[in-house]
C-alpha cells in the first residue's frame, strides 16, 4: 500500500510515515577475490544481512551486488544506482583513497564505508586528525551483524536533519575513534536499540504501527574526536537522548587522554539530567566517569553486552519506570503508558516532582516512540507549575489524552497487562483472520474517526463503535484442533452444538479472556464473523448464531462461564446446515472458519430490562423508491429495542435519509395504526431471569412509562380518531416524531452522512446496521456503529427488453421486480395458493418447503417459489418464515401482497439481502394492481408431484422463463415454445 495513502486514514500515525526517508536499497561491495572468500567463509553474505533483519525484525533488508576490483566498481556506479559503497582495503590497481575519490566524482553524496580485516589497514588508509577519505570505517570481526549497523548508521546521518525536524527523533551520540572498538559497539547497540524499542511499544498497537514507530527509534551518529563531538553534540543538542564516549581519543589534533573526560563534563554542565556513559578499556577511568557523573562500563567483550542493556534498562527508560523518592526508596513502578497513569495518581508528590525536575518523565515516555508527549512533558517542567495537584491532574491527563488517541479507528493487539476498556475501541485476541464482519467494523472504525475532522455532523455528534473484541480465525481453529472435530453433514444442528459445547477452549484462548472480562461490567452482544462473512456477492447474513448476555452475575467464575459457553456457541454454528446450504448454493468449497466479535451490547437498563431506544439498518440504495425519493438515496428500517426487529423482517419503520418527514407508511391514522410496530425485542436485565437468554419480546403496551417508549412515541387520542405528537393520556404509537419531524437529534443527518462515507470507503453500494443510545438530553446521545457490508446493485440497471407477446402469454406478472435476465432452466413450481393461506399455519408451510426444497435441491432443480406476505420473516403473521436452508435451491421468488396479507417489502432483513446478493429474482405481485398478476386457474390446472398441507408442487413438461428488466423493475414469466401454444 502506497503509505501517502494509508496516512490519510491514519491521522495519529502520519507524522511516521514520513520519517527515514532515506533508505539503503542497494549496496555496492568491493571485494578481492580472497576477500570474498573470507567474508563468505560462514555462508552467504546475502543471506545473513537477510536473517539480522528479519532477526531483529526490520523491513526491506537491501541487495548486495559484488565486484572484484576498482574499475568494474567505478563503472558499475556510472551505470546505475546505489546508496552505498562498501569496500576492502586492498583491491588491485588502485589504492583506497584514490578510490574513494573516483567514486565522489562520479556520485558525489554516496557514502562510502571502508571494511578492514584490521586497524593496521585502517590507518594505512586515512589521516585520522585529517578529513578522512572515507565516511567512516570498520573492522571486520567475522560477525555479519556489523552489515546491518554500517547500513543503518548510513542511513541515520542522512536523515538525522529532516527526522528530528520533523518529529523531534531522538539521538544517541557514540564518541569512538577506533574502528575496531566502533566496530564492536556499533552492533550491539543497533541491536540493542531495536529491540528494547520493540520491547516497548505499546502492546495494543496493531503490527503495521508498531514497525511505523520503530521509524521513530534515536538515530545514533558517530565522532571520531573532541571537536567532532561538540559539533555534533551542539548542532543535535535539543533532541540529544545520551552520549557515549570513550575515554580516550583526538582533541585539538593530538590523542588526549583525557578527552573523554573533558567532553562528557562539559555535556553535563551543559545539560545537568542528560545520560551519560563512559566506555574505556581502562579500569582507572571508572573514579573520573564516577565524579562527572556519568555510568561507566569497562570494554571488557563478555560482560559488555549486558552492561550496555542494563543502561538501556536503567538510564535511557527502556525497562520499568521505577517511582523512587528523592532518597532513592521505591514508591510505584510501571510498565506501560496504561500502568504509568494509574500510578501518577497515587505515587506521592516528592515521587512525582523529583522525577519531574530530573527530566525522568520524558525520558522515559520518549524512549516509547511517543514524541510529542515527550516533548510537551519537558516543555512544561512540572517544577515550573505551581502545586503539585495541578501538575499532577495536567500529566494524567496529556498521558491519557494520548492513549485515547492511539486506540481510535484502530484495531489493536489485546494485552492483558494494559488493556482499558475505556480507552481501546478494538482489541483483538489471537491470531489470523478476523473475518468478514469484524474486518468492516474496523475499516469503518477507522472511517468514522477521520470523519470527525471533516464533516460537522460527526465532529458535533458522538458517533462510535461499541467496545469491541474480535477472537481471530487461530481461535477456532485452535479449538477444534485441540478437541478433534470435523465437519460431518450429517450431523444435526443440535448434535453438532452439544459436541463443540463439551469442547475446551484452548489454554490460551480461556487466559485471555479470562483478563479481558475482569475489565467488562455491560451487557455482551457474542456474534459470528465468519471469514466467509459480509463479502460483496456472498454475505452469509444471519446465517451463524449470536449470543446475548447479562454479564451481571456477581461470581466472577460464573461469567466467564457465561462467555465461554456463547463463544462455543457461535463456534458450532459455522458447520449449522443453513451455512452449508448457503455455501453450496454459491459453489463455495472452502471450509469456512470463524472469528468470534465480543461487543458491548447498546442501550440502557429501563426497570428490569436493557434495550437500546433506536436501532436499525440503514441501505445506501433504494430497491423500491417513491417519489420524491431516488434509489441512490437510501433507505432506513428503524425500530425501538434490539435490532432483530429488523433484521428478520417484522414491523418497523423505513423512510429516506434525505426526506426523514415523508413516511409512506404513516399518511393516514389507520396507517400508523397498522404499521407501527407494536412489539420490540430487550433483555431481561433482572437476576433471575436467564443469563444467557435469547432476547425476549416486550408488548408496546408493557412499556408505555419507560422513558424512551415516551419519548419516541405520539398519543393516540380515540374518541378524536387522531395522533398527537405529545404526552398526553392514551395509548401510545411508536413514531419516533421527535427524532425525524422535529429532528431532536440529527438522527437523518448522521445517517446520510455514515452512508456516504460507506459508499466511498468500500466503493460500493453498502448497509449498515446501526443503534442509538438516547440520552435523557437527546442532543447528548450517542449513535453506534454496529456492522457494514457490501451490498449488490449492478445489472438492476440495464435494460432487457419484454415484449408484447411475452406480456400477453405470461402466467407470472410484476411491476415490482429485483433481479436481471433471462432464467430458462426452471420446470418446478412451489406454492402456497392464497385461497387456503392461513396465518396460523405459516411455521408449517415453511417446514413443508424446506423438505421439498431438499428433494429438488439434490436433483440440481431450481424452482420457483410463490406464496402470500413476506418471505423469510420472523414474524409468522407478516409471512412464511422460511430459513435459508428451506429454499436454498429456489430459482426465482414472488411475494404476493392482498387483502389477506399486506406486509411490506424488508429491505433490512438478512434474508433478504442474502437473495438479492445472490441475483435471485424477487417479484413482488400486488392484487390490486392491474398490471400485476398470477394465473392461478391456469397455475392449479398443473400437474401436480404433490400438495401436503396446503403447499403444492408443480412440474411442467418442459422449462418455463422468468424474465426481469433491471431498469424497469418489470417482470414476467412465460412458458416457452409449444407448452406456451397450449396456454
Amino acid at each position: 500500500m502506497n503509505p501517502g495513502a494509508f496516512a490519510s486514514h491514519d491521522p495519529h500515525f502520519k507524522i511516521f510515515h514520513e520519517l527515514m526517508k532515506f533508505r539503503v536499497q542497494e549496496i555496492l561491495l568491493v571485494s578481492s577475490p580472497y576477500d570474498a572468500y573470507i567474508l563468505e567463509e560462514d555462508g552467504s553474505m546475502a543471506s545473513r544481512i537477510i536473517n539480522e533483519y528479519h532477526g531483529l525484525n526490520l523491513s526491506r533488508p537491501p541487495r548486495i551486488t559484488r565486484t572484484a576490483n576498482a574499475e568494474q566498481a567505478l563503472e558499475l556506479l556510472r551505470q546505475q544506482h546505489f546508496d552505498l559503497v562498501v569496500t576492502m582495503a586492498h583491491l588491485n590497481g588502485m589504492a583506497g583513497c584514490e578510490f574513494a575519490v573516483k567514486i565522489r566524482e562520479i556520485c558525489p553524496q554516496i557514502p562510502v564505508i571502508l571494511l578492514t580485516h584490521s586497524v593496521r589497514d585502517a590507518i594505512n588508509q586515512t589521516d585520522f586528525f585529517q578529513k578522512p577519505c572515507f565516511d567512516n570505517s570498520y573492522t571486520w570481526c567475522c560477525d555479519s551483524s556489523i552489515m546491518l549497523a554500517l547500513v543503518k548508521n548510513a542511513e541515520d546521518q542522512r536523515n538525522v536533519d529532516h527526522d528530528t525536524e520533523k518529529a523531534m527523533v531522538r539521538v544517541i551520540l557514540l564518541v569512538e575513534d577506533s574502528p575496531l572498538h566502533r566496530s564492536i559497539l556499533l552492533p550491539m547497540l543497533y541491536e540493542e536499540l531495536v529491540q528494547q524499542t520493540l520491547a516497548v511499544l505499546d502492546e495494543g498497537l496493531n503490527e503495521q504501527h508498531r514497525l511505523l514507530k520503530m521509524r521513530a527509534r534515536p538515530k545514533i551518529l558517530t565522532a571520531a574526536s573532541y571537536e567532532e563531538a561538540i559539533a555534533l553534540f551542539s548542532r543535535y543538542r535539543p533532541y540529544i537522548f545520551s552520549v557515549m564516549s570513550d575515554g580516550r581519543f583526538p582533541k585539538n589534533g593530538e590523542e588526549s587522554d583525557t578527552a573523554g573526560f573533558e567532553l562528557l563534563n562539559e555535556i553535563r554542565a551543559r545539560v545537568p539530567d542528560l545520560p551519560l556513559l563512559m566506555l574505556s578499556s581502562e579500569s582507572g577511568n571508572r573514579e573520573i566517569a564516577h565524579k562527572i557523573p556519568a555510568v561507566f562500563i569497562e570494554k571488557i567483550p563478555r560482560s559488555m553486552g549486558e552492561e550496555l542493556h542494563n543502561f538501556f534498562i536503567h538510564h535511557l527508560g527502556f525497562g520499568d519506570f521505577i517511582f523512587r523518592t528523592p532518597k532513592g526508596r521505591e514508591v510505584g513502578r510501571a510498565s506501560t503508558l496504561y500502568e504509568f497513569e494509574q500510578q501518577l495518581s497515587t505515587v506521592p508528590e516528592e515521587s512525582l516532582l523529583y522525577h519531574a525536575r530530573c527530566n525522568h518523565f520524558s525520558n522515559w515516555v520518549m524512549a516509547r516512540a511517543e514524541v510529542s508527549l515527550a516533548a510537551r512533558i519537558h516543555k512544561d517542567q512540572l517544577k515550573e507549575i505551581k502545586g503539585c495537584a495541578a501538575a499532577r491532574c495536567d500529566l494524567i491527563a496529556k498521558v491519557r489524552s494520548l492513549r485515547e488517541s492511539r486506540q481510535q479507528g484502530v484495531m489493536t493487539r489485546f494485552s492483558t497487562k494494559d488493556f482499558d476498556p475505556e480507552v481501546t475501541e478494538f482489541t483483538r485476541i489471537g491470531r489470523g483472520s478476523v473475518g468478514g464482519k469484524a474486518r468492516g467494523i474496523a475499516f469503518m472504525a477507522s472511517e468514522l474517526h477521520q470523519a470527525r475532522y471533516k464533516q460537522a455532523v460527526f465532529a458535533e455528534n458522538t458517533v462510535k463503535i461499541p467496545q469491541t473484541c474480535v477472537i481471530a480465525a487461530s481461535g477456532f481453529i485452535d479449538f477444534i484442533n485441540l478437541n478433534k472435530l470435523h465437519a460431518d453433514e450429517q450431523l444435526t444442528d443440535k448434535k453438532i452444538e452439544q459436541r463443540f459445547l463439551a469442547g475446551t477452549l484452548p489454554d490460551w484462548l480461556l487466559k485471555d479472556l479470562r483478563a479481558y472480562l475482569e475489565h467488562i461490567h455491560y451487557p455482551l452482544s457474542v456474534r459470528s464473523s465468519s471469514l466467509l462473512e459480509d463479502a460483496r456477492y456472498r454475505p452469509y447474513a444471519g446465517l451463524y448464531h449470536t449470543c446475548m448476555l447479562k454479564n451481571n452475575a456477581t461470581d466472577f467464575n460464573e461469567r466467564l462461564d457465561q462467555l465461554v459457553y456463547a463463544v462455543k456457541r457461535v463456534y458450532a454454528s459455522t458447520w449449522f446446515e443453513s451455512p452449508r446450504a448457503y455455501s453450496h448454493s454459491i459453489g463455495q468449497t472452502r471450509v469456512d472458519a470463524m472469528a468470534v466479535i465480543i461487543q458491548q451490547a447498546v442501550g440502557r437498563p429501563y426497570g428490569k430490562f436493557f434495550y437500546p431506544a433506536i436501532s436499525g439498518v440503514a441501505q445506501s440504495y433504494n430497491y423500491y423508491p417513491l417519489d420524491p425519493m431516488q434509489a441512490e438515496d437510501g433507505i432506513v428500517h428503524l425500530a425501538t429495542g434490539f435490532g432483530k426487529t429488523v433484521v428478520e423482517g417484522e414491523q418497523s419503520l423505513r423512510f429516506c435519509p434525505a426526506y426523514p418527514r415523508h413516511m409512506p407508511q404513516f399518511s393516514t391514522v389507520e396507517d400508523i395504526l397498522n404499521n407501527a410496530q407494536r412489539h420490540f425485542y430487550c433483555l431481561p436485565y433482572h437476576q433471575k431471569a436467564d443469563p444467557i437468554s435469547s432476547l425476549i419480546m416486550r408488548q408496546l403496551e408493557e412499556a408505555e412509562n419507560e422513558e424512551a417508549i415516551q419519548f419516541l412515541s405520539s398519543t393516540y387520542i380515540p374518541e378524536e380518531h387522531r395522533i398527537r405528537d405529545s404526552r398526553v393520556p392514551g395509548p401510545k404509537v411508536l413514531t419516533f416524531v421527535p427524532i425525524l419531524k422535529y429532528n431532536f437529534y440529527p438522527l437523518a443527518a448522521l445517517l446520510k452522512e455514515v452512508l456516504t462515507l460507506g459508499r466511498e470507503g468500500m466503493g460500493c453500494e453498502v448497509e449498515v446496521e446501526f443503534a442509538v443510545d438516547l440520552a435523557d438530553d437527546p442532543a447528548k446521545s450517542t449513535f453506534y456503529f454496529l456492522q457494514i457490508r457490501p451490498i449488490v446493485v449492478g445489472n438492476e440497471m440495464e435494460q432487457l427488453h419484454i415484449t408484447a407477446e411475452e406480456k400477453e402469454t405470461a402466467f407470472l406478472a410484476s411491476q415490482d421486480a429485483l433481479g436481471y435476465g433471462r432464467h430458462d432452466s426452471m420446470q418446478d413450481i412451489v406454492f402456497v395458493p392464497p385461497n387456503s393461506f392461513d396465518r396460523t399455519k405459516t411455521r408449517s408451510y415453511a417446514q413443508i418447503i424446506g423438505r421439498i426444497n431438499r428433494v429438488l435441491h439434490q436433483q440440481e432443480r431450481p424452482f420457483l417459489l410463490i406464496g402470500p406476505g413476506r418471505w423469510g420473516s420472523a414474524d409468522h403473521w407478516l409471512g412464511i418464515p422460511v430459513q435459508w436452508r428451506d429454499i436454498s435451491g429456489v430459482g426465482a421468488i414472488v411475494e404476493l401482497q392482498n387483502e389477506g396479507v399486506r406486509a411490506e417489502a424488508s429491505q433490512g432483513s438478512h434474508f433478504f439481502q442474502n437473495i438479492t446478493s445472490l441475483g435471485i429474482p424477487y417479484l413482488m405481485v400486488r392484487e390490486e394492481d392491474k398490471h400485476d398478476r398470477i394465473d392461478w386457474d391456469w397455475l392449479l390446472a398443473q400437474h401436480k408431484k404433490s400438495e401436503q398441507g396446503g403447499v403444492c408442487h408443480v412440474r411442467l413438461e418442459q422449462p418455463f422463463t422468468v424474465k426481469v428488466d433491471g431498469k424497469s423493475n418489470e417482470a414476467v414469466g412465460f412458458v416457452q415454445d409449444g407448452e406456451a401454444a397450449e396456454k
